[in-house]
């Protein structure tokens, strides 16, 4: 039989963190695993609560509030009510040890103090009570936010480790359920970006610009996770002439390389002048007309989306209407690059 956490959990984290009586192994890990879950559900719950120092209702929390409140809906149990004696309460564990349900320790002032303690969700995602930046009050952060990663001082260990394999198949998303990470997440992107000659002699540096507004989904398949796409592609070809519609389908492993392709409406008579001769072009209209290849070299993650400058190479149907070589000519009619910046955000299994 396993008692009542709500009756039992008290000062510290894992010494007898709950009564166990005649409870197997298995049951163990199952009951520490379920309050875990149940801390998340009910932190969760206060989502958009705004932050309010020494707050700890549902009409105002501090950091330490949310945490004291979610251990006092989910399990009855009273923590310290501060940042910096949680942390002092918490066993101390390294990030990469840190399981959903664990807390977050920040140092936010020149104090050298930890001032600051969030609700630990998984792949470095965690819900807190914000005083000030863009957004404030119970948000969703991740660790790849760059003043996250700068301020952060530890993990620690609120209940007793969760066994291997109770965590690695999921993910945390907002209403505070699991969700398997090989489930669909959806997402929408825009993206602008200059385009540039190369090795063209004529017509100057700038060609024109590319863009695409796209909706695509993460999802598994052969055991692997991969990004799938469509994008909408307006482009503007200076060189040629030629306003282009590309209509794409992409794919990737991650956001940073994705591999796209698909056919093309191209608008105007395409043509370069090079040594003032005109060398025209077809084929610019196409079932197959566009296949290239973005890669972005990092990624900027916000609470609102994905920012990442990116880099795209692409090959485009078009072929010369004269028999003499020009080599120079050709290449640019067929290879457009380009740089820019991308925006992404995902809805469904994300924190952020």
């Amino acid at each position: 039989m396993i008692f009542s956490a709500a009756l039992v959990f008290a000062a510290a984290p894992l010494e007898n963190g709950f009564v166990l009586a005649s409870a197997s192994k298995d049951d163990t890990a199952s009951a520490y695993v379920d309050a875990r879950n149940k801390v998340i559900n009910a932190a969760v719950k206060y989502e958009n609560t705004p932050y309010v120092y020494g707050g700890m209702t549902s009409k105002g929390l501090d950091c330490s509030g949310l945490i004291c409140i979610s251990f006092k809906d989910a399990l009855g149990v009273n923590l310290p009510r501060s940042a910096s004696g949680l942390y002092t309460w918490a066993e101390k564990i390294s990030l990469d040890k840190a399981q959903p349900g664990d807390l977050l320790f920040f140092k936010t002032d020149s104090t050298s103090n930890v001032t600051h303690v969030a609700l630990y969700l998984g792949e470095g995602r965690f819900i807190h009570s914000a005083s000030e930046g863009p957004r404030t009050g119970v948000i969703n952060s991740t660790l790849d936010e760059q003043y996250w990663s700068r301020t952060f001082a530890g993990a620690g260990r609120a209940f007793p480790e969760a066994p291997s394999g109770s965590y690695p198949d999921n993910v945390i998303i907002n209403d505070g359920k699991y969700q398997p990470k090989d489930a669909s997440n959806f997402y929408f992107g825009v993206a602008f970006a200059p385009s540039w000659n190369s090795f063209l002699k004529d017509g100057g540096f700038f060609r024109g610009f590319s863009s695409h507004l796209g909706v695509g989904v993460n999802a598994s398949l052969i055991s692997k996770q991969m990004i799938f796409g469509l994008e909408i592609r307006p482009e503007y070809d200076r060189t040629l002439g030629v306003f282009r519609l590309p209509i794409t389908l992409s794919w990737g492993l991650n956001e940073k390389i994705r591999i796209f392709a698909g056919p093309v409406l191209s608008f105007g008579d395409a043509s370069i002048t090079t040594n003032d001769e005109v060398r025209g072009y077809s084929g610019g209209t196409s079932w197959f007309g566009a296949l290239g290849i973005t890669i972005a070299p990092f990624i900027i993650k916000t609470s609102y989306g994905n920012f990442a400058p990116y880099l795209e190479a692409a090959w485009q149907n078009y072929f010369s209407n004269d028999s003499a070589m020009n080599l120079n000519a050709d290449f640019n009619a067929s290879i457009r690059i380009s740089t820019g910046i991308r925006f992404t955000r995902a809805f469904k299994g994300q924190t952020r």
